[in-house]
């Protein structure tokens, strides 16, 4: 029994070069000793290939991979799940490229490699990483081409990677037919593992100091916002997330404040609309310009306005909305009011006495509220994204100690002031701002937005938003955390803020550009979802439920790519075929109309030979015209080209027409010349 074909070292380095490029981007989510083991591995079958090593038995590469399933199970407490299965295939293909000796385990390598490459897309499916992933594609592609290759023939490298680029470029028509006009399913196509939505960052439902301002440096998009009219002044952008009623002292959350029906929104102007594209945060909640008068449908409102969806958002949700910015609510009911007066027993000593003071001078609500923004005006108050820590009670430490406090700091210590002189008050979560891309018409809003404020209950007016940072730091509601803290920049504050800088234009054009690609990509590719299908064929009279006609036109746009790249395939290979030849194919065909065909591993003598005993008349022809052409192709000193393509005109001309018979002839005798 023959063994199998070996891989040659060219084979070899291809493989271990296109799997290292995949297995490249995992090495910072995988524990550090798989990457190390990969790469222990991969140097030791290029130690093999120089001879300084021997690879390793069979016995050494079982231990190997049991002890890899120890140390996936050790590192993650099981073996299921994309983490834990990634970091199994990262080890494994470090161990199929030792074991990898004959062509079969190559291209099983291969394979390996290409499953890996989606399992990249399990993390991350922006733009770099498609660039980066088609660049891998074409190598581990390159690869295959180097192992279908004969044995002892080895291309340059940049033949091996023009053809696949060409190979993929041949396809990518195809793959893009079929993105568009294949049927989108509601969902996805298989439910991810638990652990794959683990890393999400943005607000939490619960709020103490510094959770919000470790936001404050985060360029990471949490949502894009595209209005259907005029857009609202920026001090009207609040983006109303998760609503906190509780306080344990020291960290607010939300309790049970907003499990009421929802309340009915008076708008006492006009509504806002505006379509959202929310980033996921794995959680269920929804961010709506301040108070959703037109919900999206499948939502829920709660009590206190908050919006949530009903499931968490652990992908991509694009939704529909209209708020009111100026409103009023009809009524308090008497379980809201308490839980908007509650505070924790013996909490605040010293923020409690001082609120009590305002209420017993007898100053009206509103009196109240303005007492307290006087305060936080007036007093030596810093905005910072660099508190210090709060050892003590974080309210009396913050007030009358520290003042100095990001958004979350002034939210709370607010809220417990007018709880304390007796107006209900609670905190509100989510975003204030954005910036406008002016290349794309979206409102980007940040997790540097992130942003808390404060509303209270006045009688007459309902429930009134009060953001006591903008007391302190007016710059922050009306230009944003940007031009409020230019050490957020810093150490090139100045250039970046300064916004008739070459520099601030520059970057600012750079970043919208950057920004308008990424919002496309989201919006057409990972957001091409039904309704996005549907939208986009309706354009062009395609009913994506009408299964003839989109098979049709899934067939015209995966047919008739082919069809053309087989087309210019052809005509490129007559274009590369040399003169001689492309006279000799035509002396061949003439030979065919007589009777006598070439056989595609017929040598030219052996067919001359074989021709002139079926066409003993033209003996003398053939002999000519073949050995006109092997002198041509093969003779050391070159034979005559002209003289091969005037016997080869001549023959073919006289093989059009029966022997005997002139050209001015027809079949019935009758002469035209």
């Amino acid at each position: 029994m023959n063994a199998p074909p070996r891989v040659s070292t060219p084979q070899v380095l291809w493989l271990v070069g296109a799997i290292a490029m995949v297995v490249l981007p995992h090495a910072g989510r995988v524990p550090l000793w798989a990457t190390a083991l990969f790469l222990a591995l991969a140097l030791w079958r290029l130690a093999e290939l120089a001879g300084r090593a021997t690879p390793p038995g069979r016995a050494v590469r079982l231990a190997l991979a049991l002890a890899v399933a120890v140390g996936v199970y050790a590192s993650y407490g099981q073996v299921f799940g994309r983490n834990p299965g990634v970091a199994l295939l990262v080890a494994f293909s470090g161990l199929k490229l030792v074991e990898t000796h004959s062509r079969r385990d190559a291209f099983v390598g291969v394979l390996l490699g290409y499953f890996l490459v989606v399992t990249n897309l399990l993390y991350t499916q922006s733009i770099p990483t498609g660039l980066y992933l088609t660049a891998a594609l074409t190598l581990l592609t390159a690869t295959l081409a180097a192992l279908a290759l004969p044995p002892g023939t080895a291309w340059p490298v940049r033949r091996q990677l023009g053809l696949a680029g060409s190979l993929l470029l041949q396809a990518s028509p195809v793959a893009v037919a079929l993105f568009v006009l294949f049927p989108r399913l509601p969902g996805p196509l298989w439910a991810l593992p638990s652990d794959a939505h683990s890393a999400r960052s943005g607000l939490d439902d619960t709020m103490s100091p510094g959770l919000i301002s470790r936001l404050g440096l985060s360029d990471e998009v949490a949502f894009r916002v595209r209005f259907s009219g005029a857009q609202p002044s920026r001090d009207e952008l609040y983006w109303r997330g998760p609503v906190l009623w509780t306080t344990d002292g020291r960290s607010w959350s939300a309790g049970e404040g907003g499990q009421e029906s929802p309340p009915q929104v008076l708008a006492e102007g006009p509504t806002t609309g505006y379509q959202m594209t929310l980033e996921p945060h794995g959680r269920r909640w929804l961010y709506a310009l301040d108070a959703p008068v037109e919900p999206p449908p499948g939502t829920q409102v709660r009590g206190d306005l908050q919006l949530l969806a009903a499931a968490p958002v652990r992908q991509r949700m694009r939704y529909e909305a209209t708020s009111a910015t100026r409103y009023r609510l009809p009524a308090l009911g008497e379980r809201q009011r308490r839980l908007a007066l509650e505070l924790p027993p013996g909490a605040h000593p010293d923020a409690v006495a001082l609120a009590r003071g305002w209420l017993a001078g007898g100053a009206d609500p509103e009196a109240r509220v303005t007492r307290a923004l006087l305060l936080f005006r007036e007093q030596p108050f810093v905005y910072s994204l660099n508190p210090p820590l709060l050892l003590g009670d974080p309210v009396d430490e913050f007030l009358f100690g520290s003042r100095k406090g990001f958004c979350e700091h002034y939210a709370g210590a607010f809220t417990v002031l007018m709880r304390a002189a007796g107006v209900p008050a609670r905190v509100v979560t989510g975003y204030q701002g954005g910036e406008v891309n002016p290349l794309d018409g979206y409102l980007v809003v940040r997790q540097r937005d992130a942003h808390a404020w404060a509303e209270v209950w006045l009688e007459e007016r309902g429930w009134v938003r009060v953001d006591p940072t903008g007391a302190v730091s007016p710059a922050r509601v009306e230009r944003g955390l940007d031009a409020a803290l230019p050490e957020a920049v810093a150490p090139f504050a100045g250039l970046l803020l300064d916004e008739d800088s070459g520099v601030y234009r520059l970057l600012h054009g750079i970043r919208h550009g950057w920004d308008a690609a990424n919002n496309w990509w989201n919006q057409w590719v990972l957001g091409y979802e039904q309704r996005r299908q549907r939208e986009l064929l309706g354009r062009v009279g395609i009913d994506p439920s009408d299964w003839r006609r989109l098979g049709t036109a899934l067939a015209l746009l995966t047919g008739v790519p082919l069809l053309v790249v087989s087309l210019l395939l052809h005509l490129r290979r007559g274009r590369r075929l040399d003169p001689a030849r492309r006279a000799y194919d035509r002396f061949c065909r003439a030979l065919a109309r007589r009777g006598v065909a070439r056989a595609p591993a017929e040598a030219p003598l052996a067919f001359a030979r074989r021709a002139s005993r079926s066409l003993p008349a033209e003996a003398g022809t053939i002999e000519s015209v073949t050995g006109a052409y092997v002198a041509v192709r093969y003779a050391p000193s070159g034979g005559d080209l002209e003289r091969l393509r005037l016997l080869v005109r001549t023959f073919a001309a006289a093989s059009r027409w029966p022997r005997g018979q002139s050209r001015g002839t027809r079949a019935g005798g009758t002469r035209f010349d």
